[in-house]
């Protein structure tokens, strides 16, 4: 299904693109390392912009875990069931769980993210770096968290379940 692919492919390049963030803050860690304690003269916003960093790359990539099967499951009910029933019990999860949860951290982070915007937030350490495009990214996580589980669950209704492969 056209939408399946649509979906599972815009979380596909999103975690893609995201895994370079990891790259990016890795190095700036290095060198505000060899800065502080190679030549005595800590950078003054590795720090910060490094815990903004990570904040994205944890949180945008939601969706391309969900999509990569690589949340934490508890199995221990569906495990025994014959493929059909089980089906039937991880659409029910979906509707009953994830939907709900993914539908009040899209908006309530987007609430989040535009009273911070609207206040210009900004961090207290040593530089004031704005708070506020961590926090749209969590609407954009959200976002893209809702939209992973409309594929899988559309996967499962049409039966179109693929061998997840994490890495």
């Amino acid at each position: 299904m056209v939408l399946i692919r649509l979906l599972d492919g815009l979380n596909e390049i999103v975690g893609r693109v995201v895994a370079f963030v990891a790259v990016i803050f890795a190095l700036m860690i290095i060198y505000d390392v060899i800065m502080r304690y190679g030549f005595n003269a800590p950078t003054l916003w590795a720090f910060d912009l490094t815990k903004q960093l990570y904040g994205f790359y944890f949180i945008l990539l939601g969706g391309y875990a969900l999509r990569h099967q690589a949340h934490v499951r508890v199995d221990l009910v569906t495990e025994t069931l014959r493929p059909g029933p089980r089906r039937v019990v991880e659409i029910l999860g979906y509707l009953i769980f994830f939907f709900p949860f993914a539908w009040v951290f899209a908006t309530r982070s987007w609430d989040f993210a535009m009273r911070s915007l609207a206040q210009n937030e900004t961090t207290y350490g040593a530089i004031q770096l704005p708070v506020y495009p961590v926090k749209i990214a969590m609407a954009v996580a959200a976002g893209l968290l809702l939209l992973q589980g409309v594929s899988e669950v559309l996967k499962l209704v049409l039966n179109k379940q693929e061998p997840s492969h994490v890495g």
